[in-house]
């Protein structure tokens, strides 16, 4: 479809080559709209930004082509917001840093509908995994929009949740939107565009850069009532992600493990911080005030045989050496059991060798 005056101007002053976020929003003050902006002389502007941006706008020196933007949105499914529009996420205009635009790949209606975060490490174990399907889904049937950043592990599984529960799910990436990234999880992507939403600030044809990530988070915890955090190791990005919904007065929860997990430390420290901990979808509606839904965290048990094997095993790691000597059984013997239980559902094969229980 063919971008109208109006959109073509916050395009346009959007790529605009070095101009960020908060030049964008004091143009728009001095000015009142893009086009006024990009009507200004080179003077004018110069009281405003620095006379390399003045430059740059009067030039039209740009980072992006609006012209592969209007091919973008001949997809009816692809949309282009600005502060200017009713669907842009309400929640953003609270926040320090809102984004004068965004790309949105899905239903627009979820922008502004109650969310919640969930997120945590790339590398998790299946039982946080687990966790974080079973959280998310409990949420989206309370009418929460799970909010997540489309990364391997706990943000894959928590879209997963949110896209079998009610309330859908949105996907925040540090990516033109024309990317998949990690391209792994393309065929989840393609279920968010369909079901859910994705959304970005970087324009098409922007690649996974690691300083965009940091970025992606404030946009979560932006959106967001609040935010989980399953699993996460001490230099998680997912601390990111609390700390500023902490520093935006939001409530920030935590699931504890194993003290000896490296994955639960960087939970265990937001807790000592003061995030609530959590072992139930309860105690975060209780603390939003909402109700629990009939189709809470319960699940049907895995078809899992009553192993004797399985009362020897605790929910921490353990080797298979340690499991034989527990249970007084060759080494042999408890490896075959062990993958007939990892088929079942019943056990987890982690990294190092080890085996954990998971539910």
């Amino acid at each position: 479809m063919p971008l109208d005056d109006d959109l073509r101007a916050w395009l346009r002053l959007s790529l605009t080559s070095g101009l960020g976020g908060e030049s964008f929003r004091k143009l728009l003050s001095a000015f009142g709209g893009p086009q006024q902006v990009l009507d200004a002389s080179r003077s004018a502007l110069t009281r405003v930004v620095s006379g390399k941006l003045a430059d740059a706008i009067t030039d039209g020196t740009m980072h992006g082509d609006p012209a592969a933007v209007e091919a973008w949105l001949a997809d009816t499914r692809n949309h282009v917001v600005t502060l200017a529009d009713s669907e842009y996420p309400q929640a953003l205009l609270l926040t320090p840093d809102p984004p004068p635009l965004i790309y949105v790949k899905g239903r627009l209606e979820l922008l502004n509908q109650p969310a919640f975060a969930v997120v945590g490490s790339r590398n998790a174990t299946a039982q946080g995994r687990l966790n974080a399907e079973a959280f998310a889904t409990a949420l989206s049937n309370a009418g929460l929009c799970i909010v997540s950043g489309l990364a391997l592990g706990i943000d894959a599984a928590a879209h997963r949740g949110g896209l079998a529960g009610r309330a859908s799910t949105v996907a925040v990436v540090g990516t033109g939107l024309d990317k998949v990234y990690p391209a792994r999880n393309r065929d989840l992507a393609h279920g968010i565009a369909e079901q859910g939403a994705i959304v970005s600030e970087f324009a098409l044809g922007t690649p996974p850069l690691a300083a965009n990530f940091p970025r992606r988070n404030r946009l979560i915890s932006g959106m967001t009532r609040g935010c989980l955090v399953v699993e996460a190791a001490v230099s998680s990005g997912s601390l990111i992600t609390a700390r500023i919904s902490n520093d935006l007065g939001k409530d920030v929860f935590a699931i504890p493990g194993s003290i000896h997990s490296a994955l639960s430390k960087g939970c265990h420290v937001l807790i000592k911080q003061g995030a609530k901990l959590v072992d139930d979808v309860a105690d975060i509606l209780g603390e939003l005030r909402l109700p629990l839904p009939a189709t809470g965290l319960s699940q049907e048990a895995p078809a899992t045989s009553a192993h004797p094997l399985l009362s020897h095993m605790a929910y921490d790691p353990c080797d298979v050496d340690t499991l034989a000597g527990r249970a007084g059984q060759p080494v042999h013997e408890v490896s075959a059991a062990l993958v007939q239980l990892e088929l079942e559902g019943a056990v987890a094969n982690l990294p190092g060798g080890l085996w954990q229980r998971i539910n």
